[in-house]
């Protein structure tokens, strides 16, 4: 069992650092929020498994998914906080 939560950390620590490297810009999040959100995530998702019945291999991938989701999520309502629109340039009209 200890094995397994650990496992989980791990997976969402990665998790947490390949979505800081994917993001591209500059991001206020911090790294260890990020991490930190990855292993939040991961280790919600072993728990879901885990009362699902489900085997250690859904487990982790259980734990991979919500902990993307959540680093995702995360990222998302952060662009949104600060207002930016991904890419779209806005145009100032003067009439």
């Amino acid at each position: 069992m200890l094995t397994t939560i650990l496992w989980f950390i791990v997976v969402g620590a990665v998790i947490g650092a390949l979505a800081r490297l994917i993001v591209p810009g500059r991001n206020p999040i911090g790294i260890l929020l990020t991490i930190l959100v990855g292993i939040a995530g991961s280790i919600l998702g072993g728990v879901i498994a885990d009362a699902l019945g489900a085997g250690t291999i859904i487990a982790i991938v259980f734990a991979v998914l919500i902990a993307a989701l959540g680093v995702a999520a995360l990222t998302a309502l952060n662009d949104r906080g600060r207002g930016r629109r991904s890419g779209w340039r806005t145009r100032r009209r003067s009439f």
